[in-house]
């Protein structure tokens, strides 16, 4: 078999403008890819054609993504099709390519190699400090709306000193400018970095040291950039300066599905490609492998309406499908038990609960939704919920491991002292925070010479005992004699922190459950990464994960997320709850043009993550923050045309039924299941009562407890084990 067969063959399978895109290796290239159209299998055969071509060594391509999901399954599937060759392509997200780079060369701009990156809770509580000490009210002037419009001018690379004096006539910004100043130099002196940091550091190294950027411009000959809508501006100027002297820039993204501006993604960033990138090709995948035909005119029909986008169709070989069903339920409460029952009888006809995902506007629409679920039966898991890295015990665990790999990380460093109780109060914390501050050294470095300074003279005993703990633990982690799992041990053991939540009492074995599974994600870690399985390395991990990262595809459980968090998942039937003017689209956004089409484009990722069905969900009333509105049908949903839409509803009275005009009135689904439910309420259970459940089958009542109109049920059943029902939900006979 010639070079030119064997390359024809491995590409047979991919449609004519896919190729195009994986042929077209030279110079900067767009790749306008429609939702569901395969860019990931782009991406990857392009590479796998660079390295077939011999075009560039496997180092010497980049592959840029937004998650860490979305990179693992790059490099997956990289991996797959080029075998160990695809071990050495760089496939990483923005922040974890900077912090690789910044691992190497952070030096240059006065951080050492072991520096640590700020979560989100870490910025919170370094900046609630530093607004308390400049006497600043949170109810004036929040710490949130600080930090975001400090990341607001990271996003344009703009230091405190890079700000337009136009600024400083607005009171309130001359504080957050001020704090923010404060905010850097607190974060140089811990030897940290937040998020936005990471790019915009790299980009500054870029800009000052020529010899760094002229190394990552000759290593990387092929840079690829995926989700390229989402870029804001220090990404883009990142991406640039990198491609500069190769000009092999390729970048592949949707502006339909530019959604996060909130972030500060700007979509004038894909709008501008051909203008910023001279000589550029762009390429358009349309033809859309994920939905039915019915589900793609929808999301066409609405999108259309926007003016700002490059404008292309999706089309599809699939089957037409079946409808979109629009359903009016009388509030949010038969909203969710709508989902529940189609969720029910779904499983019945054959479906995975894994099939079913309700993605709503806003989180606090999931609320309802989650009780109807839980009183269902319906296994359910929520994306955004309370996240493992977020509970309490185990960011004591973290920060622990975060101190012994830089010790100057005062926030982390505030957060243990104390944790188990040590006798160190706030007030001996707070002078040593005073010294360090004077000094310009970190805590650390004050507790450990604690009797040199009379303010500590009281408590330096025990602060220079913690100290010394810490150094042993330091000392242990350097050694190499020690794996990250039996170091973590050693720190369990040395601080008895077991000991301390089980005196805690609250939810104790629980959240000693919790300490333990961190050792096992400790464990896997090392297994998966070998040699390079340090400690640095696992911090940066677990840093730069999400709330997508940890969502896992094969748990058959339904999934609950907002519209923002589905974006690139896809499911057989998508739920989308609260399609009215005022919650989708927002009521901040109805009346402003630009907030308006991200709205749209939000709705239309929404729509395209359906691949067979698709449910659009609005209520004639709906009690949301404490009110009750009525609104009308999502402006979004009459972009849809009619012959498209099944419209279903059900009423709690034929007058309002009736009233309807929208509404056929020779067609009420629900009739049965309303008596059905009624009948439901009626029925009496009895512990040893045989019952015969719709999805789960037979099994006996062992306990009931009544619980104000209902009844809360415990049930054996045969098949699936024991389960914990409301009575008025459960849809079951006894027999």
């Amino acid at each position: 078999m010639t070079k030119e067969t064997e390359i024809q063959s491995l590409f047979s399978s991919m449609n004519d403008m896919q190729k195009k895109a994986v042929f077209n290796t030279e110079g900067p290239l767009l790749i306008l890819a429609g939702a569901g159209s395969g860019k990931t299998t782009v991406l990857v055969n392009r590479i796998a054609y660079i390295l077939k071509m011999e075009l560039a060594q496997p180092w010497q391509i980049l592959a840029i993504t937004f998650t860490n999901k979305a990179a693992a399954e790059l490099k997956e599937r990289i991996c797959a099709v080029t075998g160990e060759d695809g071990e050495e392509v760089w496939a990483a997200t923005f922040h974890s390519t900077c912090a690789r780079i910044l691992r190497k060369y952070g030096d240059k701009l006065g951080f050492d190699n072991h520096f640590t990156i700020y979560d989100t809770d870490d910025s919170r509580r370094l900046m609630k400090e530093i607004l308390k000490s400049l006497e600043i009210d949170e109810k004036f002037l929040s710490h949130k709306t600080v930090l975001n419009e400090i990341s607001r001018f990271k996003d344009k690379l703009q230091l405190p000193s890079d700000i337009e004096a136009s600024e400083f006539y607005d009171s309130r910004m001359k504080i957050i400018i001020q704090a923010y100043e404060e905010y850097q130099k607190r974060l140089k002196s811990s030897n940290a970095m937040d998020f936005d940091d990471l790019i915009f550091y790299t980009v500054k190294l870029f800009e000052e040291f020529e010899d760094v950027l002229e190394y990552y411009q000759n290593r990387f000959r092929y840079i690829m950039v995926d989700e390229y809508q989402d870029t804001n501006k220090a990404q883009y100027k990142f991406v640039s300066l990198l491609s500069k002297k190769t000009n092999n820039i390729c970048v592949v993204g949707d502006d339909d599905q530019s959604i996060y501006r909130f972030r500060g993604a700007t979509i004038e960033n894909i709008l501008s490609f051909e203008k910023e990138f001279k000589n550029s090709c762009v390429i358009r995948l349309e033809q859309n492998y994920r939905s039915t035909g019915n589900i793609l005119s929808a999301a066409n029909s609405v999108i259309s309406n926007n003016i700002e986008r490059k404008g292309k169709t999706l089309w599809t070989e699939n089957p037409v499908g079946e409808k979109i069903v629009l359903y009016t339920a009388p509030s949010e409460r038969e909203e969710s038990k709508f989902i529940a029952d189609t969720i029910l009888d779904g499983v019945k006809d054959g479906r995975k609960f894994s099939d079913f995902a309700i993605l709503y506007r806003m989180n606090a629409q999931s609320n309802a939704i989650e009780q109807t679920l839980s009183r269902s039966g319906i296994p359910h898991r929520v994306i955004g919920g309370h996240r493992f890295y977020d509970r309490e015990e185990i960011k004591d665990m973290i920060a622990y491991l975060q101190v012994i790999n830089n010790p100057h990380d005062d926030i982390r460093m505030r957060r243990i002292i104390n944790r188990p109780k040590r006798g160190i109060g706030d007030a001996t914390v707070n002078k040593a925070s005073d010294i360090a501050a004077g000094l310009g050294e970190s805590i650390y470095t004050v507790i450990k010479y604690a009797e040199d300074y009379p303010d500590l003279s009281r408590a330096a005993s025990k602060l220079m005992d913690f100290a010394k703990m810490l150094d042993g633990f330091i000392d242990a982690s350097l050694s190499g004699e020690y794996s990250l799992v039996e170091l973590y041990n050693l720190i369990l053991e040395h601080t008895e922190y077991k000991i301390y939540l089980t005196n805690e009492k609250v939810d104790y074995e629980q959240r000693i459950e919790n300490v333990d599974e961190l050792s096992s994600n400790i464990i896997k870690f090392e297994e998966d990464y070998g040699d390079e399985a340090t400690l640095s390395s696992f911090l940066e991990e677990i840093s730069l994960m999400t709330d997508v990262d940890n969502y896992d595809e094969n748990a058959d459980t339904a999934v609950m997320m907002t519209l923002h968090s589905a974006k690139g998942l896809e499911f057989p039937v998508v739920f989308i709850p609260g399609m009215e003017d005022g919650v989708f689209p927002s009521v901040q956004t109805i009346m402003e043009p630009s907030g308006l089409s991200e709205e749209r484009r939000l709705a239309y990722v929404g729509i395209t993550r359906a691949k067979e069905k698709l449910y659009l969900i609005k209520t004639q009333s709906r009690m949301l923050f404490g009110s009750t509105t009525h609104n009308k049908v999502s402006r979004f949903v009459n972009e849809i045309p009619c012959e498209l839409i099944d419209k279903q509803e059900v009423s709690n009275s034929f007058a309002a039924f009736k009233g309807n005009s929208n509404v056929s009135l020779n067609f009420d689904p629900f009739a049965k299941k309303k008596v059905a439910n009624d009948n439901q309420k009626s029925i009496k259970y009895c512990v040893g009562d045989c019952v015969l459940h719709k999805v789960f089958g037979k099994g006996m009542i062992t306990s009931v407890t009544p619980m104000g109109n209902d009844s809360m049920l415990e049930i054996a059943f045969d098949n699936v084990g024991t389960k914990t029902l409301m009575a008025n939900f459960c849809k079951m006979e006894k027999i």
